[in-house]
């Protein structure tokens, strides 16, 4: 009822322009979104609240979508988010409330599909230490000196991942921290970000500083094409278990992926998505931003990764992008850190639908 009263007949579906394939946004009323009234819609309001923030230190005309800036324009968010930002802590009913007056559902179509692929991902937690020694042997570098230099000599590359194993850029005082694992310091690439539990307790964070420029492969489908694991099998328990099981060719299979990620370490309140906030664990979804806008809320229709005959329902935000997150109905959902979140992202793999949530004034216009 509160979504209906903006008054006016709601606008035609629209397209984002410029994109193959086609992604097409219908608006619905909030009552058609499955689950809407089960979520607690509070505990999405902190990751909210940092995107607005994020969003009001733009200039007020910057386009919020991808090409044609479906999210509008910076200034268009400005009331949504004043609102947003006086609703309680922990009220449910008001933060409801509020988001069904400053903001329209849209639902997400290609064609006549609005499914996609729905994955996960999770903040990496590694054992570290400053020095080298004992089982601390798999290093993990900061961003090199000659990096973009060395780029715009070689059409945008740097190092390979196997050249950078095989030493290159050993003894340059490059080591950030030494790990314990090799296998957990690739999945540390692969999120991107993490927290390395010291050998004296503390806790230090990892953020991505840079990579080498070259094209990320993924490890389950090399696996996968060498007959090493089957397609219907592969997880990251199942590839970590293999390499555990095969060692030496673990070590070349992970080379087979060039793409490497130079860390700094972070000192904010949690690991950072593109969008330059700091990710909420249940709460953070990666989009492609060419169209979703990020900072946008999305809600998400899925299932639980570790239930899979169980529903997720929640309201995320797009907050994060990656170098695998391609396409109109493509998310990928951020569990936070610990063995319970690298279990859920581990096997999150399914199909489900979102809904773009945007405020009222920067609705896709009436074709």
């Amino acid at each position: 009822m509160v979504a209906g009263c903006a008054g006016g007949k709601p606008p035609a579906p629209a397209a984002v322009p410029g994109t193959s394939p086609r992604l097409t946004l219908t608006p619905i009323s909030f009552d058609q979104l499955p689950g809407w009234t089960v979520d607690h819609q509070a505990a999405a309001l902190p990751a909210i609240r940092r995107s607005c923030a994020r969003i009001a230190s733009l200039p007020a005309d910057r386009p919020m979508g991808g090409e044609g800036g479906i999210g509008g324009l910076a200034v268009d968010w400005r009331a949504a988010c004043t609102a947003i930002d006086k609703v309680p802590a922990g009220n449910d009913a008001t933060a409801r409330y509020v988001i069904e007056r400053w903001f329209v559902p849209h639902r997400a179509t290609v064609g006549a599909d609005d499914t996609g692929l729905f994955t996960g991902y999770y903040e990496a937690e590694l054992r570290g230490s400053r020095k080298q020694g004992g089982r601390y042997q798999a290093p993990i570098y900061g961003l090199p000196a000659d990096l973009e230099a060395a780029k715009a000599k070689n059409g945008g590359k740097y190092l390979t991942r196997a050249e950078i194993a095989g030493g290159t850029l050993s003894g340059k005082g490059l080591e950030l921290l030494w790990a314990d694992d090799p296998v957990d310091v690739y999945f540390l690439h692969v999120q991107g970000s993490g927290r390395v539990v010291m050998d004296d307790g503390r806790v230090v964070r990892l953020g991505y500083a840079g990579d080498n420029g070259h094209p990320y492969a993924s490890l389950g489908r090399a696996l996968i094409d060498h007959g090493f694991l089957a397609k219907e099998a592969v997880s990251m328990q199942s590839i970590r278990a293999w390499i555990a099981a095969n060692p030496a060719q673990g070590g070349h299979m992970m080379g087979q992926n060039p793409r490497f990620i130079f860390f700094r370490e972070d000192h904010g309140e949690g690991p950072k998505g593109a969008q330059g906030v700091a990710l909420t664990p249940g709460r953070s979804l990666a989009v492609d931003p060419a169209f979703v806008p990020l900072g946008a809320p999305v809600w998400v229709d899925t299932v639980e990764p570790l239930a899979p005959k169980t529903p997720l329902r929640r309201l995320f935000v797009a907050q994060d992008t990656g170098s695998d997150i391609k396409g109109p109905i493509r998310g990928d959902l951020f569990f936070g850190f610990g063995s319970q979140a690298a279990s859920q992202a581990g096997v999150m793999k399914a199909r489900g639908r979102y809904f773009v949530l945007l405020p009222r004034k920067a609705a896709p216009p009436t074709s």
